[in-house]
């Protein structure tokens, strides 16, 4: 009885579902063979973390159940993220610290991406694309990748968050 205070809560089943939908978006195939997205472990680690920041930003509010809610995904996501890097080979001593820089740039990630959707500045959300999915250079599709981005936005602020909170997130169409 006593141990069981000292085990972490088994995740529940919406909070599987939500991370997955995440992860099954960020793999779209568009985003790597057309939109120049890196298919590297980073450019894989940067499109799951735009859609988890995505539906935090859906999910940000004063409620303790729907920040209790996002606070399981996010941890989902970096379970998974420490799972990865160790099948990878990472070593044990090396884990904690690459986790500690993917929370760090996953926090500035949301962050950015928040305050540019806040404003409504496209230029900067474009900006944004090109920085982060591009290494700051041009590509042909930076405009419709930010598009996209605006789009899962007025999409995901159109699903109740009890909906999300139950395990059913429905993100943009890429095309």
């Amino acid at each position: 009885m006593i141990l069981s205070l000292f085990r972490k809560p088994k995740l529940s089943e919406p909070v599987y579902a939500v991370y997955n939908a995440i992860v099954a978006q960020s793999r779209r195939e568009i985003f790597y063979a057309q939109w120049g997205v890196a298919d590297t472990l980073t450019g894989r680690f940067d499109m799951i973390s735009l859609h988890a920041a995505l539906v935090f930003r859906r999910l940000r509010s004063s409620e303790r159940q729907s920040r209790d809610f996002s606070q399981n995904v996010f941890d989902c996501f970096f379970h998974d993220m420490d799972r990865s890097l160790r099948e990878m080979g990472v070593g044990d001593l090396s884990v904690g610290k690459r986790i500690e820089k993917m929370g760090s740039l996953f926090y500035g990630m949301l962050s950015n991406l928040s305050s540019i959707l806040d404003s409504g500045d496209r230029a900067r959300l474009i900006d944004f694309v090109s920085r982060n999915f591009h290494d700051g250079a041009t590509h042909p599709q930076t405009e419709r990748f930010a598009d996209y981005i605006l789009e899962c936005d007025q999409t995901l602020k159109s699903q109740p968050v009890g909906q999300i909170m139950a395990g059913s997130v429905t993100f943009g169409d890429p095309k």
